[in-house]
């Protein structure tokens, strides 16, 4: 396995260099975040002058002596050289206990650009504000994009690699393996391991079995609204002891983990936010396959999912949209701009085209629209919607 630059990220690091903030690498386990660090840490060496780079990996035996916050900020002030820029880059940094505590010392002394991974069950979004008494900058990692997918593999066939990613993923520790069942068996374990691991530990759930059942649930209902009654009536319907302020709390959970992205539903014409159902996306769709078999495959759901997290990835606000009943798949909203998306499998046959795209027909407004959907064509307009491939458009970044 090598290592691709991954711009986006990389780019995200560089512009805040100069800025004092705490730099955090968040993101689902085994989506790269070890390796986002690597590849900055030899930006750094390379490219500015009177860089000294202190690197604490946990993950290394050599740096057991440094598991306690006392020690480890001795062992960084030692490092320090007054007459450099110092770059302080820790891996895994939750291994180090009250690590908190070294952090926020070392960044009121002023001294240090600091950056830091760690499990994503003690770096959870939610928990940085109260972590840390510096401000923090988040760099969320999600797994391989298909961009990024045709640059490691160096496809020239766009279409043959699409195929090939819709059912593969982007999780990049399976990309050494060699059949398809080796492959899902990596991401099992991956999926398995944050769950067992990653949320029992941090939350200290004795069952662990019944969060198993939650987010099988949701495995199987990727892109369907979803509510925590809906989960329950169906979980105490095959004889398992459960309400709907539990399944709340699981679901919480896993999308705490970024094993799963919760979208909020919006309606479009009263312009507000709607409470009563919303939709799970999976950080990867691959898991899906590796957890549930790839038997009577989805495939609109399935693009919706890939749709979903790219959209994600890009920065936008993602809502599922309500319009006089009707579903809008995504609006999505960045700063300023705003894009109502439809996503199919197919839209060559006269009915489906026309479901989807008489929701975003019904729009009135002036932001752009468009159905992604596997055309194999180039990008058209249809009544001034956008129709664009999925695979060219996930390509693309002017949308």
């Amino acid at each position: 396995m090598y290592l691709i630059q991954r711009p986006q990220y990389l780019q995200l690091l560089i512009d805040t260099i100069q800025t004092p903030d705490i730099k955090v690498i968040t993101g689902i386990r085994r989506s790269g975040k070890s390796k986002l660090l690597e590849i900055f840490m030899d930006y750094a060496e390379k490219n500015i002058k009177n860089a000294n780079i202190i690197h604490i990996d946990f993950n290394n035996v050599d740096s057991e002596p440094l598991g306690e916050y006392h020690a480890l900020n001795q062992y960084v002030m030692e490092q320090y050289n007054a007459g450099m820029e110092n770059f302080l880059f820790i891996d895994e940094v939750h291994l180090c206990k009250g690590f908190e505590k070294t952090i926020n010392s070392l960044h009121a002394s002023q001294k240090f650009h600091i950056y830091i991974t760690g499990s994503n069950a003690f770096l959870l979004s939610s928990d940085l504000a109260t972590l840390f008494t510096g401000r923090t900058f988040e760099i969320h990692v999600f797994p391989f994009s298909f961009r990024e997918y045709l640059t490691y593999f160096n496809y020239s066939n766009t279409d043959e690699a699409f195929d090939k990613f819709t059912k593969e993923g982007g999780m990049a520790g399976s990309f050494t393996y060699m059949t398809e069942q080796q492959k899902y068996s990596y991401i099992k374990d991956v999926f398995n391991t944050l769950i067992v691991r990653d949320i029992k530990y941090k939350y200290k759930i004795r069952n662990t079995e019944l969060l198993e059942k939650v987010s099988n649930f949701l495995l199987d209902n990727i892109s369907c609204e979803v509510s925590t009654h809906t989960v329950a009536n169906t979980l105490t319907s095959n004889k398992e002891k459960t309400n709907n302020k539990t399944v709340g709390t699981y679901l919480n959970y896993l999308c705490n983990a970024f094993a799963f992205y919760k979208i909020r539903r919006y309606d479009i014409r009263g312009k507000k936010y709607l409470s009563s159902q919303d939709k799970y996306y999976l950080a990867d769709h691959s898991f899906k396959y590796a957890e549930l078999g790839t038997k009577n495959i989805d495939y609109g759901r399935i693009y919706e999912n890939i749709v979903a997290i790219e959209l994600l990835r890009r920065g936008y606000e993602v809502y599922t949209g309500v319009l006089y009943k009707k579903e809008i798949d995504f609006v999505a909203i960045r700063q300023s701009e705003k894009i109502y998306i439809q996503v199919s499998d197919d839209i060559s046959s006269e009915s489906t085209f026309e479901r989807e795209i008489s929701p975003l027909l019904a729009i009135k407004d002036a932001y752009p629209k468009m159905i992604i959907a596997r055309t194999r064509h180039e990008e058209y307009t249809y009544d001034g919607v956008i129709i664009a491939d999925i695979a060219n458009w996930l390509c693309d970044f002017s949308h």
